[in-house]
């Protein structure tokens, strides 16, 4: 595996698990609905009554979130064509089999943190309290969307068609993760910590991207 890229991981790693001890133990009051506890509290209710609630937004981004889990559908239907065909596992495109080690690895860091819950919303879904931290939307987002571009990228041989679909796709990702923040329905730390483990992530995939030989 290239270092770089490592070393950019594993510290991106390290700065989400320092975030995220820091959320646990600074400035934590109950600021939150329910009497909610909140790591960062003075920080996170400026921002939060900079913002407001803009629920309309919350549920646009909520909807537009099927488009990274058919993104991940529509890459595991390509490792299952290729499975039919090549009738083997080992000869499914490296860069395909590497990618569903990755998705496998988001998908559990999701379900853990749903489990772990370190935050709750700051405002109640539908009369619930969910958990908010790290934002799920965020990091479907910033770990599905821009594999999708790499692959398209490595994929797609007219070069026009490649840069306008990643084009499309990165105003997407922008979109999904501006709305998030400003609909309200997160403490912005909950923003920062879903950036940061989705960085450390998407750096680790490039990792073993880079080292996959054509």
């Amino acid at each position: 595996m290239k270092k770089k890229n490592l070393i950019i991981s594993f510290s991106l790693f390290i700065a989400f698990l320092v975030w995220t001890v820091l959320l646990c133990i600074v400035d934590v009051k109950v600021v939150g609905p329910e009497t909610a506890e909140v790591g960062f509290s003075a920080i996170n209710t400026a921002f939060h009554n900079l913002t407001g609630v803009n629920m309309f937004l919350y549920d646009i981004t909520d909807l537009l979130s099927i488009i990274p889990l058919l993104s991940v559908i529509v890459m595991a239907f390509i490792g299952l064509i290729q499975l039919i065909k090549r009738k083997s596992l080992l000869k499914i495109d490296k860069d395909i089999l590497a990618l569903g080690g990755y998705y496998i690895l988001v998908i559990a860091l999701y379900l853990f943190f749903e489990v772990c819950v370190l935050n709750y919303r700051p405002v109640l879904i539908e009369g619930v309290l969910e958990a908010s931290y790290p934002s799920s939307t965020t990091l479907l987002c910033l770990t599905v969307m821009p594999t999708v571009i790499l692959q398209i990228s490595r994929r797609i041989k007219k070069k026009g068609l490649a840069v306008s679909l990643n084009l499309i796709i990165g105003i997407f990702t922008a979109f999904m993760v501006i709305a998030r923040i400003i609909s309200g329905v997160h403490w912005i730390s909950d923003i920062i910590g879903g950036t940061l483990l989705s960085a450390s992530l998407l750096a680790l995939y490039c990792s073993v991207l880079e080292n996959i030989k054509e």
